[in-house]
């Protein structure tokens, strides 16, 4: 059970403040890491996130960023990985969605999906994974979707962005895996966050969406914590370029 221990390691988990990011940055402190949470909204002290990581006995430190904004996005590669303690650890959490038929789809959600969720996540990664690389060691994990396999239904811009993301994974694990950088990413199937708020709230939708879920559940945040971790670790040295699905079964029906 060694191999699953990443202490001593620093982790960046961006969009850590809730949701699916709070339970990755908690879990990687259970299993031993420091975290560098990342949010555009985040708490300097005190926030939940601070919180979980100090009781499982590590350190935090907060750091706000826009990644709507890609000046923003720049300054904080350039901050991360200049650091003295380099980042052993990079979660590509941060997301957001825009719900809207394709023909309502207006050009100011594409773009700010597409600059999130796509644009933000390459130019933060090529920071820190140059460091990565330079050292010959290093962890990457993206947050993909079911919809980097799946269509969807009136979110064509998340769809597009998380098609780039698994692209992403893929490419830059065949570049960096020769340099003892791991890239890769988890597909989280539907979970019950902020972003589904409005599926759950929709009873036809739901019914439809569990009827489809072998596991006959919404999933939880937590349900992402062990292949967060997994992937975080030496367990999954030889694991590259991969998209590991959490979705209760659903893309095995």
């Amino acid at each position: 059970m060694n191999a699953f221990d990443v202490s001593g390691k620093l982790a960046v988990v961006t969009g850590a403040r809730r949701g699916i990011g709070r339970a990755m940055a908690r879990a990687l402190a259970e299993a031993g890491a420091d975290v560098i949470g990342v949010s555009a909204n985040l708490e300097p002290t005190g926030s939940g996130v601070e919180k979980d990581v100090l009781a499982a006995g590590r350190t935090f430190e907060a750091v706000r960023a826009d990644f709507a904004d890609p000046e923003a996005v720049r300054d904080l590669g350039e901050l991360l990985a200049a650091r003295v303690r380099p980042v052993d650890i990079l979660v590509n959490n941060a997301g957001t969605i825009r719900r809207a038929p394709a023909v309502e789809h207006t050009d100011a959600d594409w773009e700010l999906v597409l600059q999130v969720n796509l644009n933000a996540q390459f130019a933060l990664t090529r920071a820190i994974g140059a460091a990565m690389v330079a050292r010959g060691r290093g962890k990457i994990i993206f947050t993909a979707s079911l919809l980097s396999h799946q269509g969807g239904v009136t979110v064509p811009g998340y769809t597009a962005a998380k098609h780039g993301i698994a692209g992403l994974t893929k490419a830059l694990a065949n570049e960096w895996a020769v340099y003892g950088v791991n890239v890769n990413a988890i597909a989280p199937g539907y979970i019950a966050t902020d972003n589904t708020q409005a599926l759950r709230d929709d009873p036809v939708r739901s019914k439809a969406i569990l009827d489809r879920i072998p596991a006959g559940r919404w999933g939880t945040a937590d349900d992402l914590a062990g292949a967060a971790v997994f992937l975080a670790s030496d367990a999954a040295a030889y694991i590259h370029g991969t998209l590991l699905p959490v979705d209760g079964g659903w893309l095995g029906r």
